[in-house]
């Protein structure tokens, strides 16, 4: 029997498709959500109409976008992978042009009725390409040369963008994530190995450059390196922000201050208290409990993907939800981390948690073709 004939067969059509989404996945994507809602709530004190309500509403729109996409084939959005990267390159390359600017960076593009973040999109579109090209290139090839520089240039070419914006914990995870589905798609070791080495090179060039003609990054990213190593240095300037965020995450001890007890962000201590560092909230709130069921949530998605996944006999839809779920791990450890003084901060959102409007609904769609792999493979 042919794939085809297999995939007619087997394959959900019609309304019968809905039955077929994963719904215990979706569930936990509500959860989550549900925990950004209670955060934004409190951290507004008790004001539903400032984060929490439009946050809803997002997430709402978001889902149904989410049911809507799960209902178009998954050879739909492998076709259109290519034009929907190049699409989300022409827009990074309209907000290089004349992008709006806000907290020192330019990346939004206002295209009237909505005001969009293209990196965010971007993040998406690029695993999107890169899980078409693997489907398309023989397994034989996939660690050939000249095969190999093709996806970097994919990689590098809206990395090298939105570094200009600028935007270093973006561009790392558009590096981190196209790398590693490289790797999922068995590109062999020996390249990584390469990139590492010239990673350690590329770090030490780093800072020797700083104060030079050739300085390779800005001042405030230096100062967030420095704040990193030792925030002491800066208590009440660069490193306030981690300063103050170890002493939220400290003080919730087990079980945490209890709900909307939260001295650091209820005094306005903590800094950014409704985006990136909305995890001290909890933390400080809910104590590490509290966090630790958060974990375990994101951990339950990861899974959820994984399996998906592996019971996929399309290697188009097994590459494209292995690339999410990694994209996905990327947004919420890079978090966790940054505000737990792990890494330096680069201004990554908690997924699903944090207030904002592109991450938001960027990642629903990010679930959609999620749940089109799901829904629409071979059984």
């Amino acid at each position: 029997m042919s794939y085809l004939e297999y995939n007619v067969k087997y394959v959900p059509t019609g309304p019968r498709k809905f039955l077929y989404i994963n719904w215990p996945l979706a569930l936990l994507l509500i959860a989550v959500a549900s925990v950004g809602f209670l955060m934004l709530y409190s951290v507004a004190g008790g004001d539903l109409s400032r984060w929490a309500e439009p946050q809803m509403k997002r997430f709402g729109a978001g889902f149904v976008m989410m049911i809507v996409v799960a209902m178009v084939p998954i050879w739909f959005w492998r076709n259109v992978s290519a034009v929907a990267y190049g699409i989300s390159l022409l827009l990074l390359v309209a907000v290089e042009l004349f992008g709006e600017t806000g907290m020192g960076a330019q990346r939004w593009i206002d295209l009237g009725i909505v005001r969009l973040q293209p990196s965010e999109l971007m993040k998406i579109t690029l695993v999107m390409l890169l899980a078409a090209y693997y489907d398309w290139l023989p397994l034989k090839r996939v660690s050939h040369p000249l095969w190999v520089a093709i996806p970097v240039l994919l990689i590098l070419l809206p990395t090298l963008l939105v570094l200009r914006q600028p935007d270093l914990g973006t561009s790392i995870l558009l590096l981190t994530g196209g790398g590693a589905l490289m790797f999922i798609a068995g590109v062999h070791w020996a390249y990584f190995a390469a990139v590492i080495a010239a990673g350690i090179g590329l770090v030490t060039a780093v800072f020797e450059s700083r104060g030079t003609p050739w300085q390779m990054l800005n001042n405030y990213q230096y100062r967030r390196i420095d704040t990193f190593i030792d925030p002491s240095v800066d208590p009440l300037g660069a490193g306030y922000h981690i300063t103050q965020s170890k002493i939220a995450l400290g003080s919730g001890g087990w079980t945490g201050r209890g709900f909307m007890q939260g001295t650091q962000s209820r005094l306005n201590f903590l800094p950014e208290k409704h985006t990136d560092f909305i995890f001290t909230t909890l933390s400080e709130e809910f104590g590490f409990i509290g966090a630790f069921s958060l974990l375990a949530l994101y951990a339950l998605i990861i899974l959820f993907c994984v399996v998906s996944a592996i019971g996929n006999a399309n290697r188009y839809g097994s590459l494209l939800t292995l690339g999410i779920a990694v994209t996905f791990f990327l947004f919420f450890a890079v978090n966790m981390s940054m505000v737990m003084g792990l890494i330096p901060v680069v201004g990554v959102p908690l997924p699903l948690v944090s207030y904002g409007g592109s991450a938001m609904m960027v990642l629903m769609i990010a679930f959609g073709l999620v749940q089109s792999a799901h829904v629409h493979r071979p059984r």
